[in-house]
């Protein structure tokens, strides 16, 4: 039998991750704030490189090649914000590549495409000296005007082409960083970025650039037209972002008391922010795909986790086959490396992808029971077999029951998908409030996620869309809002996701299961965690979790708990 062949991925910019591929295909990855417990955490990678190693029981001896991406510097091989793994050894080798390339590959190595073309949108890349530095042979695919500026400057967009092996480069945009100013729309990226740009609206309006989703799920509750000028202009085939839109708006959040005061304000503005942002990702896109047609299209960076933006890009069917990769923000970058070593260095055969973002270890039964010594408070069942355990969990959650669902590895990207979820009945009166209130503690705007059976999308939304990473929104048919009225958002929409079964078995049949209880094959599913907490990676941690929130069942593989009336 011959060896495996690993290689590993790291990233270590914001929201830094570990990714480890056996033979092409991944086997383990986490992202390294599920460890540390610190939202977005980032900067050195041995926490998240350990915990691979560990889950796949080799050591950095079994490793063939590195890859690793940050932001702005190259990361020392021994040192980079505290001691690195690679400190006491040379080998591995350690190669690094550049920001948008990573997007790139962790798109074209989990999609279903051998040739396709791939868009990438973010907040802000790579400096051009440094992709320069990494990738000389690319120079001659960047305008030349770019190299007369004194400024620094970075990537800002980049479509390439991908032929099964290798990414080339067809278009690359680079822009100016935004200037440091104490001004109410400082941009924490480039200048002319997308993602800069939704991040200081997001400043504006909650006084936070971290959790620039909450924006979207504010939109809605917002009117259009309100405001009538453009955030953005489109000029000889490159995108920027205009400076007279700033001067319309004067009242930044002074906290959520004042928020909540002004709510319908800064509901409109979340409102024109949105549309500018679909209008201007439409508008690159359609310029990229129309210069450099092809029927397949990946597209990666943190601006493709805008699910209402994703969605009309493609209702607009600008190309036959849009893939948006499911950990699309910089968690993604480990991916992508991962990749880029098995493909572009070791020159290596794309290995089929099953679809499946659930890359994290699974736990035993003796970790699982050394997580309850200190659960005598609740009630416990153990179960022997999947049937009863979903059928158990099926009638809980038919009566009314808040139930956290933990079960074998967890999912790599923003969305729990039916491994790390909070779950509850879809229709019933005031859950949707209570959930937000009383578990998430969190704003009572944001809305929840439909967990739909596959084959059944279309018996509850307008278009039916496949949506297996719930980034992707919907519309929830007229007749059914009264029974989705937990997963139904202010205006009729809904970011569904629909359950695949070849990668998400248990789950399935959970649904299945609530189904038959219910008459409704759609859960509400959100992640298992609460505001400003990372989801829960361990089953100690989700123990944590239940108690100090009003969740009323916890399942842990096939031990259930639930609190005592």
């Amino acid at each position: 039998m011959s060896k495996s062949i690993y290689v590993l991925g790291t990233g270590l910019s914001h929201n830094g991750s570990a990714v480890l591929l056996k033979d092409g295909k991944v086997c383990v990855a986490i992202e390294k704030e599920r460890i540390t417990r610190i939202k977005h955490d980032g900067g050195n990678d041995s926490d998240a490189i350990q915990y691979c190693l560990d889950a796949e029981g080799i050591s950095l001896d079994d490793i063939t090649i590195v890859v690793q991406c940050e932001n702005f510097t190259l990361p020392k091989r021994d040192f980079f914000k505290g001691k690195r793994l690679f400190a006491d050894t040379d080998q591995p080798k350690i190669i690094d590549i550049s920001h948008h390339l990573a997007h790139a590959y962790s798109a074209v190595g989990t999609s279903p495409f051998s040739d396709c073309n791939v868009m990438v949108i973010d907040g802000c890349g790579s400096p051009l000296d440094q992709f320069i530095e990494l990738h000389p042979e690319q120079k001659n695919s960047i305008d030349a005007s770019f190299f007369e500026v004194n400024q620094m400057q970075c990537e800002k967009d980049s479509f390439y082409h991908f032929d099964g092996q290798k990414l080339t480069p067809l278009i690359k945009d680079f822009s100016v960083m935004a200037e440091q100013s104490t001004s109410k729309f400082q941009l924490p990226t480039t200048q002319h970025s997308i993602g800069g740009f939704y991040a200081s609206i997001s400043n504006y309006v909650f006084g936070d650039m971290d959790d620039v989703g909450k924006l979207m799920g504010l939109a809605p509750y917002g009117n259009s037209g309100i405001y009538n000028f453009d955030a953005f202009e489109f000029d000889s085939g490159r995108l920027f972002v205009k400076d007279d839109w700033k001067h319309h708006f004067a009242n930044p959040s002074q906290g959520y008391e004042y928020f909540k005061e002004h709510f319908d304000y800064y509901a409109n503005v979340a409102k024109w922010a949105q549309e500018q942002v679909e209008k201007a990702v439409i508008n690159c896109i359609k310029n990229r795909v129309e210069q450099f047609p092809n029927e397949n299209l990946c597209y990666s960076g943190g601006v493709a986790l805008n699910a209402v933006a994703n969605a009309k890009l493609e209702d607009l069917q600008l190309v036959k086959n849009l893939y948006i990769e499911p950990a699309t923000a910089d968690n993604g970058l480990a991916l992508g490396c991962a990749f880029y070593g098995w493909l572009e260095y070791l020159k290596m055969p794309k290995v089929e992808h099953d679809g499946s973002t659930c890359f994290g270890k699974n736990y035993s039964k003796e970790e699982v029971n050394e997580a309850l010594i200190s659960s005598d408070e609740y009630s416990k069942i153990e179960f022997d077999n999947d049937d009863e355990l979903l059928i158990y969990c099926a009638k809980k959650l038919n009566e009314g029951k808040t139930l956290a669902w933990f079960q074998s590895g967890s999912e790599f990207g923003p969305r729990s998908l039916g491994r790390r979820s909070i779950l509850a009945h879809p229709g019933i009166v005031g859950m949707k409030d209570h959930i937000n209130r009383n578990i998430k503690f969190r704003e009572d705007f944001r809305p929840f996620a439909p967990a739909v059976l596959k084959e059944k999308v279309n018996n509850y939304f307008e278009v039916g869309r496949n949506s297996p990473y719930m980034i992707l929104v919907d519309k929830t048919k007229k007749e059914f809002v009264n029974q989705l009225q937990n997963v139904t958002h202010q205006d009729g929409s809904a970011r569904v996701q629909t359950i695949e079964k070849s990668w998400n078995p248990k789950f399935y049949k959970l649904v299945e299961a609530f189904e038959k209880e219910s008459g409704i094959a759609v859960l509400l599913n959100t992640s298992l965690n609460r505001k400003g907490m990372p989801i829960v990676e361990t089953p100690a941690q989700a123990l944590q979790l239940f108690k100090e929130t009003a969740l009323d069942v916890l399942v842990l593989e096939y031990t259930v708990l639930e609190k005592r009336v």
